[in-house]
């Protein structure tokens, strides 16, 4: 089987954003601020066209790391045809999460966790950088997002 062609910065960038909308789960790392032990997690999230929304236990080594350090990496898609995230992320409770939000979050991935017993949080990740890629061939032009800034159009 042929491999196709490599992509343009515009077409992977709408590739990016058609897989932001429409996957539910990533791959969350984070690392524990003392340690630095690195923790890889599944995690469904919600796609908002500025950031991406994920929910995890307050006590969990997750939502602990997310809470100290303020940043994370994710990976979603398969290693075939990934997209990399990498940004800030900002604690919120389900207090202060809109109602709005919260309801858009529990209907994409099919989890509300406000109606849970075990304490949840919310985190917002706020892309800096984001990369995409299929084979070797598109390993250059990768990076479609610096600084959180989307990159001009080749």
């Amino acid at each position: 089987m042929t491999p196709p062609p490599p992509r343009g910065t515009e077409q992977r960038k709408r590739d990016t954003l058609h897989r932001l909308d429409h996957e539910v789960d990533a791959w969350v790392a984070t690392a524990d601020g003392a340690s630095g032990a690195p923790y890889l997690v599944p995690l469904s999230f919600l796609w908002n066209g500025s950031h991406l929304l994920f929910s995890t236990p307050a006590a969990s080594p997750t939502g602990r790391n997310l809470a100290a350090s303020g940043r994370a990496r994710v990976g979603i898609g398969p290693t075939r045809d990934v997209v990399m995230v990498e940004g800030t992320v900002e604690t919120v409770t389900p207090a202060e999460l809109s109602e709005e939000e919260a309801e858009s979050f529990a209907a994409k991935t099919g989890f509300d966790p406000r109606s849970l017993a075990t304490p949840y949080l919310y985190f917002r990740l706020r892309p800096r950088r984001v990369q995409a890629w299929r084979e070797a061939d598109e390993l250059e032009g990768r990076e479609l997002m610096r600084d959180g800034r989307w990159l001009p159009a080749d």
